[in-house]
């Protein structure tokens, strides 16, 4: 079963390049995050995944390791990243990395060394063919580029090649089964890796494409599953407060095999799900909570869901997310009013919910050039707005040097101005984290069960929640055995026979 510190944790995502500047160089870095430390638990966060901030060349924004065990120079040092840790455990926050074991950058020192013509420890760390002229059929590679006559196997772009955790089903001479020496020194590696960060103050990871360890593997991920299990047998028994969150997408599984969590993505081709922003539709937008979808329907969402709560619910959590670094924001399709019911209901479902930096304020998916391998989701990663001044208060650099630039509109949303308005999106944010925290019944284990589709009605423990997203008004008939609301967006009128909601709204009754 999951750390037990998960039951009440609500995580905030940090791109740590755009979150906060504290020496003036345009790049956000680990001091700046710990300078805001104290917004984070304002906000009712207790725990961060800061997005990978080790040593990288950058082509794929730091999800290219160059050197796992050092940070990155542009966010600071080692003795940085664990002055934060320190500093928010003294805070009650807990604090994950991102981990990515799949691959590294070409520019790792391990693999430098696979790619010599002579033999070396390092030959089979990667995925290398036995022949300069002989691609790996079925997988993406890459060759002409090294001294060794071979081509390696690659995890995404050309810059990220695979590190070799073996092959379910071999099948041709170069293709080393998961038990061979060299594949198991591979795990032992990430291993030592994850020790490293762990014995310096890291309370955990967030796992990046966690399936993509072996290749050819079977539809449930066998070999990849069993790497995942012995990693956490090592955790159980040397970490036992540690915790992993998969980038997977299918939590039956992640949790079958060690993780404490794993994000609700819904499929790779349709987006994180149909809630904020339809991914599935060609002509109109049907997002649950955009007021005028013209054929809402939260079974799109709940079909898939309920069945993996119930498959999960005694393993570990299911994260729902705002939003991330590979996603557009929530803002792209919602209004702040829109987005606050959005948000009342994600933060008030089971499992451990994932705000991402900007979404408390409603920040605005920008049209930018890619930026470090960023391409499309590079609008999603601008930088955190703070305030009304110079570059909006994320850093005091001269415009052009900032890492990204930040929203120009005059109406760009800051944390300042939404500390001052009591109707603000960041308020309705606190607040309904506030209410998480104080109230068991909303937390991570508590139970879930649906009570009607249509308006939308639910049951967290023993309190019942309603949503009504439309613009009209919405009478539910359901027994409220004398509960009263808590907690509402909007106007709530209850009655003997059930309770009203008037259009796009929102009720906790306790």
């Amino acid at each position: 079963m999951a750390a037990g510190w998960l039951k009440n944790a609500v995580f905030y995502e940090i791109y740590p390049q755009s979150f906060y500047d504290s020496n003036g160089d345009g790049i956000g870095d680990i001091p700046g995050i710990t300078e805001k430390l104290d917004a984070i638990c304002s906000l009712g966060c207790n725990a961060l995944w800061i997005n990978p901030c080790f040593d990288s060349p950058f082509k794929d924004a730091g999800y290219d390791v160059r050197d796992y065990k050092k940070v990155a120079p542009r966010y600071g040092t080692n003795e940085d990243l664990m002055l934060l840790f320190h500093t928010a455990h003294k805070k009650g926050i807990r604090v994950l990395l991102d981990l990515v074991p799949g691959h590294t950058s070409e520019e790792h020192p391990w693999f430098r060394e696979s790619c010599k013509a002579e033999k070396t420890p390092y030959d089979n760390r990667y995925i290398w063919t036995d022949n300069w002229f002989r691609g790996a059929t079925g997988l993406n590679y890459v060759g002409g580029e090294a001294e060794r006559s071979g081509t390696y196997v690659l995890n995404f772009f050309k810059c990220q090649p695979a590190l070799n955790y073996g092959f379910l089903r071999t099948q041709e001479p170069w293709q080393l089964p998961c038990d061979h020496p060299d594949c198991i020194a591979t795990r032992e590696a990430m291993k030592d890796i994850m020790r490293f960060w762990l014995d310096r103050g890291c309370d955990g990871f967030r796992v990046d494409m966690a399936a993509s360890l072996v290749k050819f593997d079977d539809e449930k991920n066998t070999a990849t599953s069993a790497i995942w299990r012995n990693i956490r047998e090592m955790l159980d028994r040397d970490y036992p407060e540690a915790v992993l969150v998969a980038e997977w997408g299918d939590p039956p599984l992640a949790l079958s095999c060690g993780f404490d969590m794993d994000f609700y993505l819904n499929g790779w081709k349709n987006g994180y799900s149909t809630l904020l922003r339809d991914y599935e539709g060609q002509e109109e937008d049907n997002s649950f909570f955009r007021a005028k979808a013209p054929a809402r329907n939260i079974r799109r969402f709940l079909d898939t869901y309920e069945e993996w709560y119930r498959l999960t619910r005694d393993k570990g959590y299911i994260s729902l997310i705002t939003c991330n670094h590979d996603t557009l924001r929530p803002r792209y399709s919602l209004t702040y009013r829109e987005l606050k019911l959005a948000y009342a209901y994600l933060f008030t479902m089971p499992g451990v919910p994932f705000l991402y930096y900007g979404d408390e304020i409603g920040m605005r998916y920008l049209n930018l050039p890619t930026k470090e391998g960023g391409y499309s989701r590079t609008g999603s990663r601008s930088p955190m707005q703070w305030g009304n001044g110079k570059n909006l208060g994320f850093s005091t650099a001269d415009p052009e040097l900032l890492y990204l630039p930040v929203d120009p509109a005059e109406d760009a949303p800051t944390v300042q101005a939404q500390e001052k308005d009591p109707d603000s999106l960041l308020q309705t944010v606190k607040s309904i984290l506030h209410l998480r925290h104080s109230l068991e019944d909303l937390q991570a284990d508590s139970e879930y069960e649906t009570l009607c589709d249509s308006p939308y009605v639910y049951r967290r423990g023993q309190l019942i929640l309603a949503v009504n997203p439309s613009l009209e008004e919405t009478e539910v008939k359901i027994d409220l055995n004398g509960r009263q609301p808590i907690f509402r967006i909007g106007t709530v009128l209850t009655s003997s026979s059930g309770f009203r909601l008037e259009a796009q709204s929102f009720a906790v009754f306790q």
